[in-house]
């Protein structure tokens, strides 16, 4: 075969995969249908258990079965998303009507994964299969070829009710996410019976019977005004609060009880929310809590706080929801695959799309059972005609050398061939003209219909179908009639399968919480060499200075509202406050600089440690690898910000040091190659932490600083030099950026 090159812009053919892909997973994986308010790997999914025949009222089927099943004939794109979907269908606590009725492990709310698939076992719900998958043998939707064309799936099943209210939705497509909330099926199907007689009807009028989302785990949904508004626009914000009851015990103590979370916290947010719980107490935020426990169980959420006599519960219940995920936000984003492409849908957009889709499937459910009857009328008509003539029928049979002659003759009336006992009975034949169908249905006919009262009931029957075709075609042909089906067909729906509503829809003030100012203590705060930190009260440290000082790097004193500053060889300083360092006895390990602050042990190194109220009055004196210097002013590093930037460094310096400058002394700069320069601390300049410095010490190729001494009037300072010792005091006294002096070892 001859080669072919196509010379095009590489933009161009990027361009164009790439919408491909993205309409692809948009369409085909991630949105929902506004229709039937399924996914395709749902849709997949529930029809192949619906052709495996797992129905609700036979045996449950290994789950390993049907995603291979799905997989192999629907769905080519990994058993894992098909268990996925299969296991959300199934949770109870994700959906607001469960589609698939899970017998195994199924997982939890508190976000315990579903056992694999090869222990689980499903079924259909009775509302899956009555509601979802009823009527596809009457051509109600269209049915398309499969990934291979081997088989055929339907386009979308024939949902009866809003589904994508009732159980909601989520996804993340390419560009673009869907996040729809759960709704209670009897006050959805109110609003669609609503619609169907009013087409003008407004959002706020339809909100009349959708008070609001109905979530599976209860919660209280607090911005009732601000439903209009996203049930219109079809986006916003919806704020849920846990329930919280409140107990008292025999002893007069009280507990506050959660039997109800927000939605947003189902999952491993479970885990989250006791763990911040804890972490108020530990921070002092709140001295109420003594105890907290989760004794929730499959009755369902049951989380108990027991608090001390004479607790601020109010005040408490307040801190919970602003500090913690007891109050959170849902955000809600009606993004839906409609007419064929994706669409932001209000409230009575959803509502209008799937009431024209129940028309449409209503109109071709009643032209199949039309068309079915017609043909029923049909053959039940010619044998009405055959019962009359029977004698000649028989004759013509007999008479006949195959059965094709005799149909010819039974549909024509051509006799040539044919036996005929008398002239008549040819007479008679000659004058036949029953349809093909009704041929087929004589030459079918058994002798017993013959019985007078099989002749009676099959008049009987054939008055019941003529009803049946002026009761079809009234359907077909007037909108209320076919509207009043509909209407009955929700409402019989509503009246087996609605439930009383779980969240409760209210119009709450903002939380207040009235912080209580935090007592001003004494506290000492030790550092030791791997960055942990631990704070303790002065009298504590006292009792153990010696082993203290031995085994800390740092031992700062300060207020338990002050912060202190952690100075890093990145030229970062984090600032931590002192509440948040762990308080408690001098034996206590503590924790990691990196778990109170923005410190990374993996990245970085502490040089520096300093109470930042104590800095507030300081100058430092900033030295790097480089040998760069300055004075900064401490209070410039006073800010809100949990981190900020310490000094500016030049490409692959570090930090080599930072201390404390009274104003007064000599500075000595000691480089790795044992080079020591002395200069007056007179001759640095002061500068803002934005600034580089100037140059201290004029370095070597491949030298660098690695130490700075601050030499105060009248001490005598030495440092270790391999086995000699240096006397920092006695070095000549230089100008800043010479070359210094070298010490050899």
């Amino acid at each position: 075969m001859e080669e072919q090159i196509i010379r095009t812009e590489y933009s161009e053919v990027m361009q164009k995969s790439y919408i491909d892909y993205a309409m692809s997973v948009i369409i085909s994986r991630a949105l929902p249908d506004v229709r039937d308010g399924l996914k395709p790997v749902q849709r997949r999914t529930l029809y192949d258990m619906y052709e495996l025949g797992i129905r609700y009222d036979r045996p449950y089927r290994k789950c390993a079965r049907i995603v291979g099943d799905t997989m192999g004939k629907y769905h080519p794109h990994g058993d894992s998303s098909i268990y996925e979907a299969l296991v959300v269908m199934a949770q109870e606590f994700k959906k607001g009507q469960v589609l698939v009725d899970g017998h195994g492990n199924f997982g939890s709310i508190e976000g315990d994964g579903a056992a694999a698939m090869r222990y689980t076992e499903a079924r259909l719900e009775k509302i899956t299969q009555e509601v979802f998958l009823s009527d596809l043998d009457k051509d109600v939707v269209d049915f398309v070829p499969n990934f291979d064309e081997t088989e055929k799936e339907p386009s979308v099943l024939p949902v009866r009710i809003p589904n994508l209210l009732v159980n909601g939705s989520d996804g993340i497509a390419v560009g673009m996410a869907t996040s729809i909330p759960p709704h209670n099926l009897g006050e959805v199907i109110d609003a669609s019976i609503a619609y169907m007689e009013n087409g003008d009807i407004t959002t706020e009028e339809l909100m009349n019977y959708v008070q609001g989302p109905d979530f599976p785990t209860g919660g209280i949904v607090v911005n009732k005004e601000d439903l209009a508004d996203i049930y219109r626009q079809g986006t916003g914000k919806i704020k849920i609060r846990g329930k919280v009851e409140i107990e008292q015990d025999k002893g007069g103590k009280s507990r506050l009880v959660i039997t109800q979370i927000p939605y947003p916290m189902i999952g491993a947010n479970i885990g989250k929310f006791l763990n911040d719980v804890c972490a108020l107490v530990e921070s002092k935020k709140t001295t109420d809590i003594v105890d907290i426990s989760n004794q929730s169980s499959k009755e369902g959420i049951r989380i108990v706080l027991e608090l001390k006599r004479n607790a601020d519960v109010d005040n408490l219940i307040s801190l919970l929801y602003k500090k913690t995920r007891l109050e959170d936000t849902f955000g809600v984003n009606m993004l839906a695959v409609a007419d064929g492409r994706p669409q932001t849908l209000g409230l009575k957009e959803i509502i209008r799309h799937h009431v024209d889709f129940r028309f449409e499937i209503a109109g071709r459910k009643y032209e199949t059972l039309l068309r079915k009857e017609r043909e029923k009328k049909e053959i039940q008509e010619g044998l009405i005609r055959a019962v009359d003539v029977i004698d000649v029928i028989i004759e013509i049979l007999r008479g006949s050398k195959n059965i094709a002659q005799a149909k010819e003759c039974l549909i024509t009336g051509k006799t040539e061939g044919i036996r005929f006992r008398t002239k008549s009975s040819q007479k008679i034949a000659n004058g036949l003209h029953f349809t093909e169908r009704q041929a087929s249905a004589i030459l079918e006919m058994r002798l017993y219909r013959l019985i007078g009262l099989e002749i009676d009931t099959l008049q009987k029957e054939h008055r019941e179908t003529l009803k049946k075709i002026a009761w079809y075609e009234d359907i077909l042909n007037n909108y209320e009639t076919m509207a009043g089906v509909i209407k009955e067909d929700l409402m019989a729906i509503k009246k087996e399968y609605a439930r009383p509503r779980k969240t409760s829809v209210i119009q709450a003030e903002e939380i207040i919480y009235e912080e209580k100012e935090p007592q001003e203590l004494p506290l000492v705060v030790l550092i030791d060499r791997f960055s942990y930190m631990k704070s303790m009260d002065p009298s504590v440290y006292e009792r153990n200075k010696e082993a203290a000082d031995t085994e800390s790097r740092y031992i700062l004193r300060c207020m338990s509202t002050d912060k202190v500053a952690l100075f890093t060889d990145t030229g970062r300083v984090h600032a931590v406050k002192a509440k948040d360092i762990p308080y408690g006895k001098f034996r206590d390990k503590g924790v990691p600089a990196d778990n109170v602050s923005n410190y990374d042990s993996t990245a970085e190194q502490m040089i520096y440690a300093a109470p930042m109220e104590e800095l507030k009055s300081s100058l430092l004196l900033f030295v790097t690898g480089q040998g760069m210097c300055k004075l900064t002013q401490g209070s410039e590093f006073d800010v809100q910000k949990r981190t900020i930037a310490a000094t500016k460094l030049a490409e692959g310096d570090k930090l080599s040091s930072v201390q404390k400058y009274d104003g007064q002394g000599q500075v000595v700069l000691r480089t790795r190659e044992e080079v020591f320069l002395k200069f007056s601390a007179q001759e640095i300049p002061k500068m803002k932490r934005a600034a580089v410095g100037v140059r201290g010490i004029r370095l070597d190729k491949d030298d660098q600083v690695t130490e700075a001494y601050l030499l105060l009037p009248g001490t005598d300072v030495t440092v270790d030099n391999g086995e000699k010792t240096v006397a920092l005091n006695r070095l000549k006294l230089a100008k800043r950026d010479g070359k210094g002096v070298r010490h050899r070892k």
